[in-house]
């Protein structure tokens, strides 16, 4: 080992004289939270309960309990403690309550609590969870009164879950859902919206205050930027009422003319007349598209039954922006943008049944992606 330029004035002695009587212990070192002997130590306790060290599962859990171990280092204090854990406890619990019905499309409905019976808007949300009922899907709602309520009423509590917020002025949920064991409170918006948005095959907007407006810009910036799945968002109101078509103007003039947002943005809400109507709208959207995801770099649009080569094709050519080119051997960029109709790629393990189209998305312009979709819907199965 190299000797260090600079040394100690005062360098210890070979031997050390013994601590002075009467001094507490040294206390011991603490071992870091990721040292391989507490990783192994987790293991045991994983695989106490049933995990199986070694799996992507058992990591992601142990990932997770080394991140909670940290925070005792990391000087972290009481609030800060308890956000976290109330965080963890919230999510696990309502993942738990939405996983023992994961089968049923669902659909999150937004509005005013302030929404009073017999107003057009509250019946037109009553009618829509009927409608969507009656197709098979399941509704979420905040739990509350007006235009939650009536989204409850449509539906009936079989078909409903509630997703509550504590708040000092809303103690109690509507007597549609109150006591089912598919009403769960949350502490936080942000863990409360994070399971309508990750729950949800759709979104239907009804006229509300500054709550839904959280909720709608929520919704479309999660979507607009990736980080959310592609779903449909229908904005619905009462017979007669014209609130989505003001605020779609609002949009158009305050954002989309000042260029704060890309005209393919649009394309990320469809405003609707009727029930019915956003129940069509819904319903269109997975004609033939069923899901997508990314694997690597590739786009992958699973479809409920296959297209046509020339549908293939005739999508390639509209959406060719979309298509990140893929780099020429020289290491140019180059070659002819396309899109493949395929099996599942080897590194996906769900729903590997279905057809795949799949190509290198530029991963932006998510608007256009929505515009995509809705041309593989109009698309003639082959």
């Amino acid at each position: 080992m190299p000797e260090h330029n600079r040394v100690e004035l005062d360098p210890p002695s070979a031997a050390s004289p013994p601590p002075p009587d009467g001094l507490p212990p040294e206390p011991a070192k603490a071992q870091r939270a990721d040292d391989p002997l507490i990783g192994a130590k987790l293991d045991e306790l994983i695989a106490a309960v049933g995990g199986k060290p070694g799996t992507f599962h058992a990591k992601l859990v142990r990932d997770l309990l080394t991140t909670g171990l940290k925070l005792i280092p990391d000087g972290r204090d009481i609030g800060e403690l308890k956000l976290i854990t109330t965080t963890i406890k919230e999510l696990r619990y309502a993942y738990r309550v939405f996983g023992q019905y994961a089968e049923p499309h669902k659909v999150s409905i937004f509005g005013s609590a302030r929404t009073p019976p017999g107003h057009p808007d509250y019946v037109a949300a009553r009618e829509f969870g009927k409608l969507m009922a009656e197709h098979g899907w399941m509704v979420i709602t905040g739990a509350g009164d007006g235009i939650m309520k009536a989204g409850h009423e449509g539906p009936g509590r079989a078909a409903s879950f509630g997703v509550a917020i504590r708040l000092p002025f809303e103690t109690t949920a509507n007597d549609v859902i109150a006591g089912d064991e598919k009403l769960i409170h949350f502490r936080y918006f942000f863990t409360r919206k994070l399971m309508f948005l990750s729950q949800s095959e759709a979104v239907a907007l009804f006229p509300g205050g500054f709550g839904t407006m959280d909720e709608a810009f929520e919704a479309l910036t999660l979507i607009q930027t990736g980080k959310s799945s592609m779903i449909p968002i229908v904005l619905c109101e009462g017979e007669g009422q014209t609130y989505w078509q003001e605020w779609n103007h609002s949009m158009r003039t305050l954002l989309l003319n000042r260029g704060w947002i890309s005209p393919e943005d649009v394309s990320l809400y469809t405003l609707c007349n009727t029930p019915q109507e956003a129940v069509d709208v819904i319903r269109q959207f997975y004609r033939i598209y069923h899901s997508s995801r990314y694997v690597k770099d590739d786009f992958v649009i699973r479809l409920k039954r296959p297209i046509s080569q020339t549908e293939v094709e005739r999508l390639t050519e509209e959406f060719k922006v979309l298509i990140r080119p893929i780099p020429a051997p020289n290491g140019a960029t180059g070659g002819k943008p396309v899109m493949v109709l395929r099996d599942a790629l080897p590194e996906e393990d769900d729903h590997r049944d279905l057809p795949r189209l799949v190509f290198p998305h530029t991963r932006y312009k998510f608007g256009l992606i929505r515009k995509l979709i809705d041309r593989v819907n109009e698309c003639q199965p082959e």
